[in-house]
């Protein structure tokens, strides 16, 4: 109100001085003189309103001024009696007062003064949280000063600390005391002591009891077991901090139990943390155990709501004997393949043997059981090129691949997506598929990531399988009573096999064979199964160059990065080829494709690949891993090797 009224009487004054101006003016046209005399007293009452608003105005900053000395004074009354530290700070953030309070409880502390300076000197939000000064804690309120300082030095804010020790503590105390659900699973327990006498296998089961009720009592847990290879344990989350901290040991003594008593035996633990009831606990604990025994077990998973920690998992996976689980699966797939309407197939983006030779595999199981079958497929690559040709050249696959764009026309309710090679919707060629088609089965062979095709209704992940394709074939044996496997699908299969065995070498253990001799028996041809692994001279001399400028680091890991006229496949042949050299352990070969970095990793055992290569988005198998990273290749480069170095540095922790 004040404002307007100080505007309307300043355009009063305005009017009337220009009124003013223009009859003056108006008088020297008929006389000069009075025109002359009245200009001079115009000037005259100008100048004196002037210097007279000048007085005022210092008048009242005066006024003000002592108004301000006095407030101040009795501020400073009330701050000297209240029961809290207290100081006054100038605008250089220097304490020009502070009372009795604050003199006892941080004794003129140093430190605390140049903290204190820091609430004028930086930004509040910088100094967030509590200042700690000789075991207690403080929080600090900031009163700013609501008078327009006259000079330097004058009051800039008053501090007021409160005591939030107790606080804090009990803050830290239910931290550490909220409660925490494992599950507990011994790995291939019924397989690994199939072979060993009874006495035997009561020793290793009570030597295995013993360690794990040890480990419980150290970690003051409640340990219950429910069946002959599962336990269940809760316990506090401060005594989960200190397993993290020595990454889960227990993990190592059942290995060295198990290496002592001539068995293999590890451990799988899947821990449910920091949810506020027991219900979501055990579905984290559950969860967990699932995804430690999805990425091979001998590993420990931690599981607090979205965020997810590994530990352990350095050992390759056990293979599983019986063939229980294949025909379980196979007979389940089986009703859901004739309950559907329309089945697509679906490989990881960029397909490889593996994943074209599954995916030819769950063809034939369809077309066995009646019905339409088609394997998505927008472009081939040079990897499948030869196969695809061949297949597309083959009478009765003329239907076969479609491209992506026509699924959404295609697809109804009685829909059914069999997902091959991968378990990440992200690695789908057509990752948006996930969406339009609600039943969906996943078969696959890679260590289970934190991504997953969470809505599947069957899954069928065992990273102990050499390939997708084995647990394809295996499949194919049960799914019908006699399956019509043709020549060509049998082949593509064999394919799929040996590609990622590098011919049976890698990762094959008795099913693996068992399952080359079912497909030699349907007609596989390993001549032709070989010559789809031929390269061109261009091809070979590009996986030449790649060996011979690979970079060895001194812990035996072989780094290249490959020309841009590189490929999968060429890349994944050049990994294999940098393992020969004598003295590496592991390889990786980068390329830089259109929209993306693509990393193909092998491994001797000794170094665990697919953890590496997970901290970069990737995964796979302990030997054989990949990643797909979208950045420029110098930062996937420096982003490639700091994560090698934590590897070994972890590494050197577990050991």
């Amino acid at each position: 109100m004040d404002k307007k009224f100080y505007r309307i009487i300043s355009s009063i004054n305005i009017l009337n001085f220009l009124l003013s101006a223009f009859l003056i003016g108006f008088l020297f046209y008929y006389n000069k003189i009075v025109a002359s005399i009245s200009f001079i007293i115009l000037l005259y009452i100008l100048l004196a309103e002037y210097y007279g608003v000048k007085r005022k105005k210092i008048e009242l900053d005066r006024y003000i001024e002592d108004i301000f000395f006095s407030v101040d004074k009795a501020s400073k009354t009330v701050l000297a009696k209240i029961p809290l530290p207290a100081v006054i700070l100038n605008d250089r953030g220097e304490i020009i007062w502070y009372n009795t309070h604050y003199s006892q409880t941080f004794n003129e502390n140093e430190e605390i003064k140049k903290l204190i300076k820091k609430y004028v000197t930086a930004k509040t939000e910088e100094l967030k949280g509590q200042i700690e000064f000789n075991g207690r804690y403080y929080s600090v309120l900031k009163i700013e000063s609501s008078f327009k300082k006259k000079r330097e030095g004058d009051t800039s804010a008053t501090l007021l600390f409160f005591d939030d020790t107790d606080y804090v503590q009990l803050k830290k105390s239910l931290a550490t005391s909220r409660p925490v659900v494992a599950h507990i699973m011994i790995d291939n327990y019924e397989e690994a002591l199939m072979s060993v006498e009874d006495v035997k296998r009561a020793v290793i089961s009570s030597e295995i009891e013993k360690k794990l009720s040890e480990w419980a009592s150290s970690i003051k847990a409640f340990l219950k077991k429910y069946d002959d290879d599962k336990y269940f344990a809760i316990f506090k989350e401060g005594e989960l901090k200190k397993l993290e901290e020595n990454r889960f040991d227990i993990l190592d003594k059942i290995r060295e139990t198990g290496e002592e008593m001539k068995v293999l035996l590890t451990l799988s633990i899947g821990v449910g943390a920091e949810a506020d009831d027991f219900l979501t606990l055990n579905e984290y604990a559950s969860s967990a155990l699932d995804l430690a025994l999805g990425r091979g077990g001998d590993q420990a998973v931690v599981k607090r709501g979205d965020k997810i920690s590994f530990y352990g998992g350095r050992t390759q996976a056990v293979e599983k004997r019986t063939r229980v689980k294949a025909r379980v699966i196979a007979h389940a797939l089986r009703e859901l393949i004739k309950e559907s309407s329309t089945i697509f197939i679906m490989g990881h983006n960029f397909m490889d043997f593996d994943s074209l030779g599954a995916a030819i595999g769950m063809y034939r199981a369809c077309a066995d059981l009646g019905k339409k079958a088609y394997i998505i497929l927008d472009k081939s690559n040079v990897a499948i090129d030869e196969l695809v040709k061949k297949i597309k050249a083959t009478d009765g696959y003329e239907e076969l691949f479609i491209k992506s764009s026509e699924v959404k026309n295609m697809v109804d309710e009685n829909s059914l997506l069999i997902v091959v090679d991968t378990h990440r919707p992200s690695y789908l060629s057509y990752p948006e598929i996930v969406e339009l088609i609600d039943r969906i089965v996943v078969i696959d062979h890679h260590r289970r990531g934190k991504e997953f095709i969470d809505k599947a209704l069957l899954v069928y992940l065992e990273p102990y399988a050499s390939s997708a394709s084995e647990l394809v074939t295996e499949i194919l044996q049960y799914i019908v009573e006699k399956i019509d496997l043709k020549p060509i699908e049998a082949e593509a299969l064999l394919a799929g096999i040996a590609v990622d065995t590098k011919n049976f070498t890698f990762r094959t253990g008795s099913r693996t064979f068992e399952a080359a001799s079912f497909l030699r028996k349907k007609g596989a041809d390993t001549t032709s199964v070989k010559q789809l692994f031929q390269n061109d001279l261009a091809s070979y001399i590009i996986k030449a160059t790649i060996v011979k400028n690979a970079e060895i680091l001194d812990n035996g890991i072989a780094i290249a990065i490959s020309p841009p006229a590189a490929n999968n496949l060429i890349i994944a042949q050049a990994a294999d080829e940098l393992l020969t050299i004598k003295g590496v352990k592991a390889s990786f070969v980068l390329l830089q494709r259109e929209e993306d970095v693509a990393i193909s990793s092998r491994s001797m055992g000794d170094v665990n690949v697919q953890i590496i290569l997970e901290k970069l988005g990737g995964g796979g198998h302990l030997t054989v891993a990949g990643a797909q990273v979208k950045k420029p290749m110098e930062e996937v480069l420096n982003e490639l090797k700091q994560a090698i170095k934590e590897y070994f540095e972890e590494e050197g922790e577990d050991r």
